[in-house]
């Protein structure tokens, strides 16, 4: 493509958000990156990827980090401003990309070519899709979500001045309970393709 894209996409969990960021990445053949971006930060640091993910997508815990000049002891803000740094390296260097969380919809706001989606669900819709998932019943269905969520608007409001699942920052909100993770995909699709050609 011509021009730079990059599609953000946040989402509740048990929402389908992940699928249709992976599904829209190959459609477009663009690189998709999630938890995906801490392997790269394990092999460039030379560290065990699954130490770094204990502090994925957590806000810093104000009671047992301090900052001195500048520079923080927690270890999930420096996990956090790691990836924030790959994002804008990634962005600043023109390529295009797909990102799923990780507060794209903010620190890349700059950019113009940055199309926002959040993606949500039913919460009945959601249990069924995350019992079905890990074979598990629909109340430790409902706990996972609640806990998930709880987590992931903590996380952005931390590092965010424009709240999570907030309309008003996002270029598209869909609701796959409405019509399945399949159409919301093709809608998200279609509003990518019409991106693409009205900036050509």
């Amino acid at each position: 493509m011509d021009k730079q894209i990059i599609i953000s996409i946040g989402r509740e969990f048990g929402s389908g958000g992940h699928q249709i960021a992976t599904d829209i990445s190959k459609h477009f053949n663009l690189p998709l990156y999630d938890k995906s971006i801490l392997e790269n930060i394990a092999k460039e640091k030379g560290v065990d990827v699954n130490e770094l993910c204990k502090f994925d997508e957590i806000p810093k815990n104000r009671l047992f980090s301090r900052t001195v000049q500048g520079h923080s002891s927690s270890p999930e803000e420096a996990i956090a401003n790691m990836q924030f740094d790959f994002l804008r390296e990634k962005a600043s260097s023109g390529e295009s990309f797909v990102v799923v969380g990780r507060c794209a919809n903010s620190i890349l706001k700059e950019y113009d070519g940055l199309i926002s989606v959040f993606v949500t669900a039913d919460m009945e819709k959601k249990i069924d899709r995350v019992a079905e998932y890990f074979d598990i019943d629909r109340e430790q269905a409902h706990d996972i979500i609640v806990k998930n969520n709880k987590k992931r608007k903590l996380y952005h409001n931390f590092y965010c001045k424009e709240k999570w699942g907030d309309s008003r920052h996002y270029e598209l909100i869909i609701n796959t309970s409405r019509i399945g993770i399949p159409q919301a995909k093709e809608i998200v699709q279609a509003y990518v393709e019409k991106y693409i050609e009205s900036n050509k």
